[in-house]
């Protein structure tokens, strides 16, 4: 099936895309688009029948760690590094006044 790209939908295209074709430049960009429409209507044709759905290519699982809760209680060696601290916390010079 043939695409036909319309001047206006080049001019749209060009809008949104901030561009500024010349005469030239536009009918060059209406025959590419034509044929990457063709393209994805030949894509259309193939036969997907007994193919399993699937969101990525490879075979995608969770790697994240379980969230368990370790050195719980090193507020004192923590603050030991600490150049100041009050109450323990980390005491810091003011931003603002």
């Amino acid at each position: 099936m043939a695409n036909i790209i319309t001047d206006e939908t080049i001019d749209y295209v060009s809008i949104l895309a901030k561009l500024e074709l010349s005469p030239e430049e536009k009918e060059q960009a209406k025959r590419d688009m034509g044929r990457m429409l063709d393209y994805i209507d030949k894509l259309g044709e193939l036969d997907t029948e007994n193919v399993e759905a699937m969101s990525h290519v490879f075979p995608v699982n969770n790697v994240f760690r379980e969230d368990v809760v370790s050195n719980s209680d090193i507020r004192e060696e923590l603050l030991s590094n600490a150049p100041a601290q009050k109450d323990g916390m980390f005491m810091v010079p003011r931003t603002f006044d």
